[in-house]
């Protein structure tokens, strides 16, 4: 006779393992700061790389002007502006990238620990 509870824990980690486990399984093939210090790096690029499109957009809607003020302009303040800016942006940036990667590891732990709770509930199904 065929176990409706054995069949429902069996589709749901069957559901899980096929969905949402890939991407959790992935994370947690990292270490806690291993994963966190990579997905900071890539942040980091991807902030840099946005910052200087965003500066370019900028330097060439203004162009005319800067072009005009370019003998009054204080060059090297304009520079220690830019690149205050350009740390202040990459921090708040990397914080915010912390915070969502170090809340998803821990998600996906959690996730994972349920699973394999899962694993042992419907092993011991089967003993009994």
């Amino acid at each position: 006779m065929i176990n409706e509870e054995k069949v429902i824990m069996m589709t749901k980690l069957a559901s899980y393992e096929s969905g949402e486990g890939k991407k959790d399984i992935s994370i947690l093939n990292y270490f806690r700061n291993d994963y966190i210090g990579f997905q900071l790096l890539k942040s980091v690029i991807s902030a840099t790389i946005s910052f200087l499109a965003i500066f370019a957009v900028y330097a060439f809607y203004n162009f005319e002007n800067i072009m005009q003020d370019i003998y009054k302009l204080d060059l090297l303040a304009f520079g220690k502006s830019i690149i205050i800016l350009y740390l202040c942006v990459t921090a708040a940036y990397g914080v915010i990238s912390y915070v969502v990667y170090a809340n998803r590891y821990n998600k996906a732990q959690k996730h994972l620990r349920t699973y394999y709770a899962n694993l042992k509930r419907l092993a011991s199904m089967y003993e009994r």
